[in-house]
């Protein structure tokens, strides 16, 4: 049985890699599903292929680090097929290179938290009134390894918004609990995203093996398994929760 079947949900940042397989796998559950991104042809694949799976789907474009922009999209989303019962608050991104604390750039420091963490309270912050009138509702937030250990080679930007979006998911499942909302946050590390899979060099993918106990590195799938069972009435008392996907090489 389709555990999702007829819950609109929009994923933020679907084009590709993790959101994209988010996307799918909702929509194999059943899901109405409303991709995101700014890239309108990448996103018009991941639509395509969905469509041809036979399930319902549908895509908004915009810029979240702007409100006006979250609100129009969440307009249009509303209007195609009603309110939004599922978040996945996935946009987001590193625009930092790593370095020495004192050399970052002050305009790369404002990027990482804007397209990270004020993406990720903006676009809760244009749902959430709905879903406490409705008196229920799911968000899922995306967070990193990069912000459950401390290590020097993390672009510092990124690991600061995405540590910040783990406290944020956590007082947002405290105030939103009472209305029936869940909220919770996942923290992948080691995804062989299609950007992963060529970015990092074959040599480097075998010694990131020996960092998890798990001898394996994560893929996208892996995420939208346990993005499916933290929206689904299967993890119905779990909130707050920051789940690490990451093969065993955080353990907290």
């Amino acid at each position: 049985m389709a555990v999702l079947k007829d819950k609109v949900a929009l994923v933020t940042g679907s084009s590709r890699g993790i959101g994209a397989a988010i996307a799918r796998r909702f929509a194999r559950e059943g899901a109405k599903v409303v991709l995101h991104g700014r890239d309108t042809n990448a996103l018009l694949a991941v639509v395509r292929e969905i469509e041809q799976s036979g399930s319902t789907v549908a895509h908004v474009t915009g810029d979240v680090t702007i409100f006006a922009e979250i609100e129009r999209m969440r307009a249009e989303v509303e209007e195609k097929f009603g309110p939004v019962d599922i978040l996945v608050a996935n946009a987001g991104g590193s625009f930092t290179q790593p370095g020495p604390l004192e050399e970052l750039p002050e305009d790369g420091w404002r990027a990482s938290i804007d397209g990270n963490l004020t993406a990720t309270f903006l676009t809760i912050k244009s749902v959430l009134p709905g879903m406490k009138a409705r008196k229920s509702g799911n968000i899922i937030t995306l967070s990193s390894a990069a912000a459950r250990r401390p290590y020097p080679q993390s672009p510092i930007p990124y690991a600061a918004a995405k540590a910040g979006i783990q406290i944020l998911t956590r007082v947002l499942a405290a105030q939103a609990g009472p209305f029936g909302i869940r909220a919770n946050c996942i923290a992948p590390e080691s995804i062989l995203t299609e950007r992963n899979i060529e970015r990092i060099p074959d040599a480097q993918k075998t010694s990131l093996l020996d960092m998890h106990p798990i001898k394996r590195l994560g893929t996208p799938d892996d995420v939208a398994n346990a993005a499916v069972f933290l929206v689904s009435d299967q993890s119905g008392w779990i909130t707050g929760v920051v789940l690490d996907l990451a093969g065993g090489s955080v353990m907290v």
